[in-house]
């Protein structure tokens, strides 16, 4: 592999011209088909085999004028008044102009009417799914009735959903890793040529998915989360060749010879740091999710992209610098190498490994603690930003109805005949009705041909609260003891709760996939047994560490207000799933970054002990640069507004921080001194079935020393 990639690196930074046309014109291309072929996105999180989703198939086929996006306009008169219906009728009518709207219902008809008659809800039902309503239609129906005087009117429903718009927050963290790189490098033109190359890659990457979204449906948060992968990680395996071209310039190689080996030695690194994290993210397919399985190869693809810039452009943009990469005293012959921080904090922990991974493992530990109170939910209005429509109207909708009327839940009655549906819809609501927390039971709703009948559920508490699930849960129960009819119960909240509980039954399979994946794939980098073991377990305090913390902060609410957290509440349904996939490539980048160092000098001659300074000696710059560049770019989107988007932003960067500086650049020097040259053990079985993957460069080394002298560099 190293021999290979050196060849890859030489090539490149030769034919430079040619490789930065290539790229560019991909870039072009790709462009072209993203703007001919962009495909709307998806707020949809379907889940094909559950109840909540059998349900809305039906309805699409049995009652398809209730199948539709559906809009909840809330009325309320000034305090101490009540609603009069000629005030009322206007907003009504207004909203039954929207266009696509099929029916907007008058509450005084439908008895839809606060117990003080001063607070109203006006349904809305539009013809088109959520995924088909458009920014006009939208628009629309929030001017209906907003010119109306003497009542508050508030405009929400799912018919509001839209993608979060990624604004200007992503660019702070951008800033923030041109400042890092700019310290780390001592220049400019190192810095600036390093988050080109990254910006290329999240070009590509991104632009190849907006052009595959006309064909594959993607979730309005895929292209978000492609996007904070393909910035960090395309930053970081930049600035990681970059840096040991620059330690080979120092060594007096030629700036060809010295991209070669760059490439080959640190290249090998990104190759199958990169690897890692595209495995990781392709086998989010386990948990049989279709929205979350497109998420996972999207962000993928972004990752795959940064990999094969890093190990082809970067050469040729190396080549393009010249010697300008390197700091001005170094230029001119004034630089003095100098044993950096990362040489004495090895030795440090190297002496003091015992307490340092006592303190380390039990404070990781204690941070893990609130996991044991996880909840996990979908995202619903009341957690939306204060000030937005949405929030606005459940607000409203709570202060005048209670909670439960933002949790709405459908009961989906079908038989062969009408009267198998009537009874079983009358046996079914007197059933409903008993269950704890449930507030009331609507009439059936029967289709033209009496073959589905709706019923409609009111909860007592919000969507995300714990009751509200045992009340679907008690209600599937109860209502599966009814002969003669199919009974299925959905809505929003019912499908949140399947898309909850199926992601929480899928989350252990797939932990033991990635960290058993883990094991296996550093064995064949490190040739070890012990490293890939001690690798894993590292792993786990980082991810029981962030859930704990990020538990306590945007569900316990401990801090919340500091993260702009306005309601605390259950994480999101998918967030722990896709933590696991995205930190476990992420961690197994900075194992790779620093061991493979480690493991390069104990080939080469060095003892265990010192290999392990001088791997923290060369790398912990460069990871520590790496860290804050990943921690600022996905810290960047913790403000913005979106709970999802905040949520994953926060939790990435704190996981990131966790990994890098107590879990890598700690405890795995701590664990490596004190295991010393058992750390490298190979059975001999394994040694010879194995195949050498040379990540550290050996038989690159071999190489070079029995060939001829290396070509001449080529100037212009």
């Amino acid at each position: 592999m190293a021999t290979l990639l050196y060849r890859l690196g030489r090539f490149s930074f030769r034919n430079r011209g040619r490789v930065a046309a290539v790229w560019l014109l991909l870039l072009a291309l790709v462009g072209v088909a993203a703007v001919m072929f962009l495909g709307p996105s998806s707020d949809k999180f379907s889940m094909p085999g559950t109840e909540s989703q059998r349900a809305l198939d039906s309805l699409a086929r049995e009652f398809p004028q209730a199948s539709g996006a559906v809009g909840t306009i809330v009325i309320a008169a000034p305090e101490g008044g009540k609603l009069d219906p000629a005030v009322v009728a206007p907003v009504v009518k207004e909203a039954a102009a929207v266009p696509g709207v099929v029916a907007a219902i008058d509450p005084f008809q439908a008895r839809a009417l606060s117990p003080d008659g001063r607070y109203a809800l006006v349904q809305v039902q539009f013809k088109d799914n959520v995924d088909d309503i458009t920014d006009a239609q939208r628009e629309a129906y929030l001017k209906a009735g907003a010119a109306a005087t003497g009542i508050q009117v508030e405009h929400g429903g799912e018919v509001l959903r839209a993608a979060p718009e990624v604004g200007g927050s992503e660019a702070i963290g951008v800033l923030i890793a041109a400042i890092v790189l700019i310290v780390t490098f001592g220049s400019l033109v190192a810095a600036g040529m390093t988050l080109l190359n990254a910006l290329v890659g999240v070009g590509v990457g991104m632009a190849g998915l907006y052009a595959l979204s006309g064909v594959v449906e993607l979730t309005s948060v895929t292209p978000v989360l492609a996007l904070m992968l393909g910035l960090a990680v395309g930053i970081d395996y930049s600035l990681f060749i970059t840096s040991r071209y620059r330690q080979f310039l120092a060594e007096g190689l030629e700036r060809e010879e010295a991209a070669g080996r760059a490439t080959g030695t640190a290249g090998s690194a990104v190759v199958f740091a990169g690897a890692t994290v595209v495995i990781a993210l392709a086998g989010l397919f386990v948990a049989g999710i279709p929205f979350l399985t497109v998420m996972g190869l999207a962000a993928a693809g972004t990752v795959a992209v940064a990999v094969l810039v890093a190990v082809t452009l970067l050469p040729a943009i190396l080549a393009y610098a010249g010697p300008r990469v390197l700091p001005r005293k170094q230029r001119v012959g004034q630089g003095v190498a100098k044993e950096g921080f990362g040489y004495t904090w090895g030795r440090l922990v190297s002496r003091l490994r015992v307490p340092i991974l006592l303190v380390g493992i039990v404070g990781l530990g204690v941070l893990a603690l609130p996991v044991q109170d996880l909840r996990l939910a979908l995202p619903d209005a009341g957690t939306a930003a204060p000030g937005t429509p949405a929030r606005a109207a459940y607000d409203l909708t709570s202060e005048g109805f209670g909670e439960g009327f933002n949790a709405r839940l459908i009961a989906v009655v079908s038989a062969e005949d009408a009267a198998a549906v009537n009874a079983a819809a009358g046996q079914a609501a007197g059933l409903i009705q008993q269950v704890p927390g449930v507030l009331a039971v609507a009439p059936p709703q029967p289709n033209a041909t009496g073959t589905t009948a709706l019923l409609a559920i009111i909860p007592k508490e919000g969507p995300t609260a714990a009751s509200t699930e045992a009340a679907v849960q008690a209600i599937r129960d109860k209502v599966a003891t009814i002969a003669g009819a199919e009974i299925s119960v959905t809505g929003a909240t019912a499908v949140g709760i399947d898309v909850s509980d199926k992601l929480a039954e899928a989350m252990p399979v797939y932990l033991l996939l990635v960290v058993g994946l883990s094991v296996l794939l550093l064995m064949l980098v490190f040739r070890s047994i012990l490293v890939p073991l001690k690798a894993a377990l590292g792993f786990l305090l980082t991810i029981g560490s962030t859930f704990g913390i990020t538990v306590a902060i945007f569900q316990q609410g401990h801090l919340a207000g500091l993260f702009g957290v306005e309601v605390p509440g259950p994480l999101v349904s998918f967030l722990p799933i896709l933590l696991i996939g995205i930190l476990f490539g992420l961690a197994m980048d900075y194992e790779v970054f620093l061991v493979s160092r480690m493991r390069e000098d104990f080939v080469h001659g060095d003892t265990a002990r010192q290999a392990t300074i001088n791997g923290m000696g060369h790398n912990a710059r460069v990871v520590t640069a790496a860290a804050l560049i990943m921690t600022s770019v996905f810290g960047g989107f913790v403000f913005m507004d979106d709970p999802i988007i905040k949520s994953m932003g926060f939790a990435l960067a704190l996981g990131v921080l966790v990994d890098a500086f107590v879990v890598r650049m700690t405890l795995v020097p701590a664990v490596m001194a004190m295991l010393g040259r058992a750390a490298w053990w190979l059975p001999k079985v394994l040694d010879r079935v194995l195949p050498d993957l040379d990540v550290e460069g050996e038989k690159l080394t071999h190489h070079l020393a029995v060939s001829a002298a290396p070509v001449p560099e080529r100037i212009g």
